[in-house]
């Protein structure tokens, strides 16, 4: 599996897959986590790897105890399919 980078200047999570990078822009705002924006190279649509990062960035959030407000659609929709990480949106 690839590692997720917190990238904190720009302020977004970022994973490399095959080359690539996708990433997720965010805003931190005391223990609330705002996902702006998710994106992913043309060359890794359809592959899952906005899923696994989605992934990586829950289970981050998790573990800081952090709450996700998603306000970019592909993170709310994923979000909300999730079993495991349901229970952080706000």
């Amino acid at each position: 599996m690839n590692e997720l980078r917190n990238d904190h200047v720009r302020s977004r999570y970022e994973m490399d897959e095959q080359g690539q990078t996708s990433y997720a822009n965010y805003r931190l705002q005391g223990d609330r986590l705002y996902v702006d924006y998710v994106f992913a190279p043309p060359a890794l649509r359809g592959t899952g790897a906005s899923g696994r990062l989605m992934a990586a960035l829950a289970a981050d959030a998790r573990e800081k105890g952090l709450k996700i407000t998603p306000i970019c659609g592909y993170a709310a929709a994923w979000l909300q399919r999730s079993r495991e990480f349901r229970d952080l949106v706000t």
